[in-house]
């Protein structure tokens, strides 16, 4: 049997590992613990030492050192330029893989381009990739995206349906996870503002659904909480000014994300009635099957 000492050191550490899961560090580099004070302090070189080969040396070491994050201004500006110039979903894919100026590429596993039918007359956003949107590469997994499946089934549409008009095509605001699942900043929602606009330029939805307060305010250019943006119809336009010319609105639903019903089950009285204004959208627009 344990003693209360071993029970403790036991809590203690299982405190600790759901700490660091809960930041993102979920993989150990080394099976064994540095003790980085009893490390020998790395001695600069005396000033006679000091050549032509050593200055040689750090400037090939300055030019291997990965290139510094790009400044906000600077990073929007690019990822602007690499969504224009993506002229298929697969380019703009490829644009976001390569696209550098977001730090969550960094810890992030895999890139979360989208799921479901990319023909269908919906599209539906959320907020970020989960730990099993980052695992399989896939938008809405895990609990929140069966619980989505589900919603969605009442009204007669499944992801996997070969028919656009009994499909719905999803991504996110962000495509990258953040780290311990934690609420994008807004400068990586800014970064990633025209990435997901032009994944909506491209896509040629009907009628957009949009899935939590993030996506809600961010795709409306509102203040508003999501409490306040559901029950209506809004008109989408794109709010990145590079990305507006021709732009024609379309209508677009807010409601709560999957994951936020998981945690408070009552609410889904109130999905489910978005969803009936979704149904009526959709006969309106002869988007029924």
């Amino acid at each position: 049997m344990a003693t209360a000492e071993q029970k403790a050191e036991y809590i203690a550490a299982k405190a600790a590992l759901e700490f660091y899961i809960d930041h993102g560090v979920d993989i150990a580099v080394n099976d064994d613990v540095i003790d980085k004070t009893a490390l020998t302090p790395i001695q600069s070189p005396p000033p006679e030492q000091t050549s032509n080969k050593t200055k040689s040396s750090s400037i090939v070491q300055a030019a291997a050192a990965p290139a510094p994050l790009l400044g906000k201004t600077d990073a929007h500006a690019k990822a602007v330029e690499f969504a224009k110039a993506a002229k298929t979903l697969d380019e703009l894919k490829e644009a976001i893989a390569q696209f550098d100026g977001i730090g969550l590429k960094k810890t992030a596993t895999n890139l979360v381009f989208s799921s479901g039918n990319q023909a269908a007359k919906i599209m539906l956003i959320g907020e970020a990739p989960g730990a099993d949107e980052d695992r399989v590469g896939q938008a809405f997994m895990g609990a929140a995206g069966d619980l989505l499946n589900k919603i969605l089934a009442c009204i007669d549409i499944d992801r996997a349906d070969e028919d656009p008009l009994k499909s719905v095509y999803i991504s996110n605001i962000l495509n990258w996870r953040p780290p311990g699942n934690r609420t994008p900043t807004p400068a990586e929602i800014a970064v990633s503002l025209p990435f997901i606009e032009r994944h909506i330029q491209l896509a040629k939805p009907q009628l957009i659904i949009l899935c939590g307060g993030v996506p809600a305010k961010s795709l409306l250019g509102s203040g508003d909480s999501i409490s306040r943006l559901r029950k209506k119809w809004h008109d989408y336009t794109p709010q990145t000014a590079e990305l507006s010319d021709g732009a024609k609105p379309i209508p677009a639903i807010a409601t709560y994300h999957p994951s936020y019903l998981l945690q408070t089950p009552a609410q889904k009285r109130a999905v489910w009635q978005d969803m009936l204004m979704l149904n009526t959208k959709r006969k309106d627009l002869n988007l029924l099957p």
